[in-house]
């Protein structure tokens, strides 16, 4: 076999919400894999995608990204004919995910997210629904080719001992960490305050007649479907928290609902359409408003918390459990915090948020930094006790200190022998036409080979 692995180290690359603008270009088709196409701003946008990591990526490298997207394309055309499903609501999930992302880094402001994109955020929810699907469905069948696949402490050894040793990769400094995240407490005041407010704009609606989308403009606080009026477009059931959704399909066509809580805070909501298991609604949300006497009391508590932990009082696990906010990731896995940008526990010092850096900076092992304010996603104010874990001085792959990390990749090499073998099998059996632009890529002749036997 001559693919090698390298299409394992591009397959999958995410859904891209940037590469999004580049479609200028004048689309083509520049390959079809059984009942899937390839387009050359498919080729395009992915190659942007992987340069903005190596600015120094060659122009040819473009093979390579169509090597992978032929990859991708067989597992999803597998994974339809095999009835591979992937549900609406896990699209749905992991588009509201990257949409989440992209607002945290916009400061919750839609209008600039579409001066910046030139698209709504509804927009770009349809736009991306068909390749997240194909996303899921390539994930899912390359984990059924690749379930089998085990590694044994021989391997991994065999694997390290492989690798020349001036080509031993150099770790930099890493730290493991524990967090505890705590949601400062509304005053009973305000949380009567916040309830009255929305009560008084559901009766200028309700009785004097004024209209709820430009109330919604001018009072609500969700910052997604404020701007549009409260509209939150045709749903279905099980997208809402389950308080508001449970009104929500109590209510007739253009009834307004009394004032309920959620997690979020007092909402009213309008049913405007129903359409069998879809509804289409708007709602006004008010979040009762967290006081400069509220986040006292939030700090001193977590100080608090930190204090009893260090005298042995209590553990760290205990006060997740019993301290922590539940919606945080964090919460489930005894508080150790994944990097999102490589799926572990383990962050370089570039990796952590500043806040974070300057915390922990100067701990021993097993410290608890003092407690400290940052925003969530949703920009509310949260408090923070991170515990430092360990820390690791830079230094070459080593299979003692390291072994976690080398089993990782000895069993990903693995995946990828069983993924490339399942690829060149399925060949035999899978229409593939390369287009005249890719046609001399060397790294494709294997795979333009075994279509053009297959034909003859």
């Amino acid at each position: 076999m001559t693919m090698k692995l390298r299409f394992i180290l591009l397959l999958l690359l995410p859904v891209s919400l940037s590469a999004q603008q580049d479609k200028a270009i004048i689309d083509r088709v520049v390959a079809t894999v059984g009942g899937e196409i390839i387009l050359l701003s498919e080729v395009q946008e992915q190659y942007n995608f992987a340069k903005k990591d190596q600015p120094t990526l060659p122009p040819d490298y473009q093979c390579f990204v169509l090597q992978n997207l032929i990859v991708q394309k067989l597992l999803v055309n597998q994974a339809k004919l095999d009835s591979v499903e992937v549900k609406d609501e896990e699209v749905e999930a992991q588009i509201d995910a990257r949409i989440e992302r992209l607002r945290a880094y916009f400061n919750q402001d839609d209008k600039a997210i579409e001066e910046f994109y030139g698209q709504s955020v509804s927009d770009m929810k349809s736009m991306l629904s068909t390749d997240m699907r194909n996303q899921l469905l390539a994930e899912r069948m390359q984990g059924k080719v690749t379930e089998k696949a085990t590694i044994t402490p021989l391997e991994v050894q065999r694997f390290f001992s492989n690798i020349p040793k001036d080509s031993l990769p150099y770790f930099n400094a890493e730290v493991e960490i524990r967090e505890i995240v705590y949601k400062p407490k509304v005053s009973p005041e305000e949380h009567s305050n916040a309830k009255k407010r929305l009560e008084d704009i559901r009766k200028r609606i309700a009785e004097q007649g004024e209209d709820f989308a430009e109330l919604a403009k001018k009072f609500s606080d969700d910052p997604g479907s404020g701007a549009q009026g409260g509209d939150l477009g045709f749903q279905k059931r099980g997208t809402f928290v389950p308080e508001f959704e449970a009104m929500a399909y109590k209510l007739e066509a253009n009834q307004i609902s009394p004032v309920i809580e959620t997690e979020f805070g007092f909402h009213i909501i309008q049913l405007l359409e129903r359409r069998g298991n879809l509804i289409h609604c708007r709602h006004i949300l008010i979040k009762p408003e967290i006081t400069d006497a509220d986040l006292e009391r939030a700090k001193n508590s977590l100080d608090t918390l930190r204090q009893q932990i260090r005298d042995g009082k209590m553990t760290f696990t205990e006060a997740v459990k019993r301290f922590g906010d539940k919606n945080q990731q964090s919460y489930n896995n005894d508080g150790r915090v994944a990097n999102p940008r490589t799926g572990n526990t383990f962050f370089e010092v570039s990796d952590l948020e500043t806040s974070v850096f300057f915390a922990i900076d100067g701990l021993k092992e097993g410290d608890i930094a003092a407690a400290f304010q940052y925003k969530g996603q949703d920009g509310s104010d949260l408090f923070r006790l991170v515990q430092l874990v360990s820390r690791s001085k830079p230094h070459k792959a080593d299979l003692k200190q390291d072994y976690g990390k080398i089993q990782m990749a000895a069993l990903e090499q693995k995946k990828g022998e069983y993924t490339e073998k399942w690829v060149l099998e399925k060949l035999n059996t899978t229409y593939l036409s390369v287009g005249d632009l890719f046609m001399s890529c060397p790294n494709l002749q294997e795979m333009i080979g075994i279509s053009a036997a297959r034909r003859q």
